[in-house]
């Protein structure tokens, strides 16, 4: 191949982009994330992220999209400045697959108990925290909130009770196992 038609093949490819992250520090130094425009939040119940947060969200961005990404970081001041984060030279691999185990009818697990857990009162389609906080649920068009649980999960609450609670109503229901 000659030199120009490498050169045409590369003008007719489509542009390299990386995902854009965008940090906005708050006053209080709290920060705002958005990966793309949608919103990169921290995990139901942690509390916000801080200035201090910034490595280990930049860590788990490059480790969910296996690529680098460019950073915007508009500082409450005003101020900004515009980066190309990569991810770690060891969370760029990844591990290997393990070895398929071939399992007989004796191997296989038992499949969990459920508890079906149901309260009413709440907000349609308000998050439903489900205390002892090990899921969340919505509530349905009516506004009841319905949860799954192993047995063992709600074996887990010394007193057998479930605790429903809705992030927006305040509502909330005590559920005593039956």
């Amino acid at each position: 191949m000659s030199r120009r038609e490498t050169r045409a093949q590369q003008e007719s490819r489509s542009p390299v982009t990386l995902p854009l992250v965008v940090v906005t520090v708050e006053r209080g130094g709290t920060l705002a994330v958005t990966v793309d425009g949608a919103p990169f939040a921290p995990e139901a119940f942690a509390p916000a992220w801080r200035r201090s947060d910034f490595g280990r969200i930049m860590d788990r961005i490059t480790d969910q999209r296996r690529t680098p990404v460019r950073v915007e970081v508009h500082e409450s001041d005003g101020t900004s400045f515009t980066d190309i984060i990569t991810p770690s030279p060891s969370r760029r691999t990844r591990p290997e697959p393990e070895p398929a185990k071939t399992e007989t009818a004796f191997d296989a697990p038992a499949a969990p108990q459920l508890v079906e857990v149901t309260a009413e009162g709440f907000i349609p389609g308000e998050d439903i925290g489900v205390a002892i906080i090990v899921t969340h649920t919505d509530a349905s068009h009516t506004g009841r909130a319905r949860a799954l649980l192993e047995a063992a999960q709600f074996d887990a609450s010394p007193t057998g009770e479930v605790v429903l609670i809705g992030r927006l109503s305040g509502n909330y229901e005590i559920v005593r196992r039956s």
